[in-house]
């Protein structure tokens, strides 16, 4: 195939689905695919045998769910249009006000469906202020308890959303337990939680019974139904970015230039100013893999292998599903990668395609 192009390796992404299945099971929780992170849905017939629906930020990411994936469908934004609301409202389940504010101007419109507030325990696991929902000043959700209990006769639930890539099942305890001790009193009024996502619970040596357990003891303690809504839990490590080596030169450093751009095909790379995953990154040649942007620091990162690098080598940049697709762009005009996704027999179909129409009607 012709790179660059994202592969989605359904083996690999059944891993991950097994574990979610296995921990609704103990658990009793269920699971809503984070559609900010992951929305190839191309995929979604798979998935949905392992998960119980979506959740959104968006009216069109709702509708996406609802259009896609089917099942349950949860709608939450930072804030409803007055325009869009009523559509919002017809592919939703449950709608998710981000404020007092929205749930008063909206709640009427919403009273069909099952509505809910986001909390803001004012404390998270984000290392990263940019993504940090607990930073000071805040947008995301209501942190006041007296002002919530005003509003309970027109909520059944709540969404709370601190985690942020936690890999520590101790810090989520912790976290839980804060959670419990300042909204105690609303949580066994509701009928419903959502922990929001955030937690590595699919990754390798995370204690699975020991995280089913506490969600079922948070379950019981406050007789509410608990949802997880798990993005990068859902496909980590399940997709790579495949590209081709264009040119190489030296400049104090080996570098070797692909057909992709961090800019345009991983921008968490460089808004997070972190390095892609190449495996297995050992050998006596170093070489810094650079993008084909004109933006001087598209750079994917410093890597090491076995023979030098060569014009028309392929690499393989690893766990390329999470808020890459979702936030892919025409920077430049490098030519979007194509999706493609390899079947549990090991063949390989390209799903999407994309060319200069689609560039070009981006624009104006």
């Amino acid at each position: 195939m012709q790179t660059p192009y994202y592969l989605v390796d359904k083996t690999k992404l059944l891993r991950n689905m097994e574990k979610i299945a296995l921990l609704r099971e103990k658990s009793g929780a269920k699971a809503l695919l984070a559609l900010k992170c992951f929305a190839t849905w191309g995929v979604f017939d798979f998935m949905r045998d392992y998960m119980d629906g979506t959740t959104s930020s968006s009216l069109y990411e709702v509708r996406l769910g609802r259009q896609r994936f089917g099942k349950e469908t949860h709608a939450y934004s930072v804030a409803y249009a007055d325009h869009e609301i009523e559509e919002v409202i017809s592919y939703s389940d449950k709608i998710i006000f981000n404020s007092i504010s929205q749930l008063e101007r909206f709640s009427e419109k919403a009273s069909g469906i099952v509505r809910g507030l986001r909390l803001n325990p004012q404390v998270s696991s984000s290392s990263f202020d940019l993504a940090d929902p607990a930073r000071p000043f805040s947008r995301l959700g209501e942190w006041d308890m007296g002002k919530v209990e005003k509003v309970m006769d027109r909520v059944s639930g709540f969404m709370i959303h601190n985690n942020c890539e936690n890999k520590d099942f101790s810090l989520f305890d912790r976290m839980l337990a804060d959670i419990e001790q300042k909204f105690g009193p609303l949580l066994k009024r509701a009928e419903w939680v959502s922990l929001g996502g955030g937690i590595h619970f699919t990754g390798e040596d995370y204690p699975l019974d020991q995280f089913a357990e506490r969600l079922k003891r948070f379950a019981g303690e406050y007789g509410v139904q608990v949802y997880l809504e798990p993005g990068e839990a859902s496909i980590t490590k399940s997709t790579t970015l495949e590209v081709t080596v264009l040119d190489t030169l030296y400049n104090g450093k080996n570098l070797a230039i692909v057909d992709s751009s961090i800019e345009a095909h991983m921008l968490d790379l460089l808004i997070y100013r972190e390095n892609a995953k190449i495996e297995p990154n050992e050998g006596e040649h170093s070489y810094m893999i650079c993008g084909k942007s004109c933006l001087a620091g598209d750079i994917f990162g410093e890597f090491k292998f076995p023979a030098p690098l060569k014009i028309g080598d392929r690499i393989s940049v690893q766990d390329a599903a999470g808020y890459t697709m979702v936030k892919k762009n025409w920077f430049n005009g490098v030519k979007m990668p194509a999706i493609a996704i390899r079947e549990l027999d090991g063949s390989i179909r390209t799903v999407r395609d994309f060319d200069y129409t689609d560039y070009e009607q981006s624009l104006s």
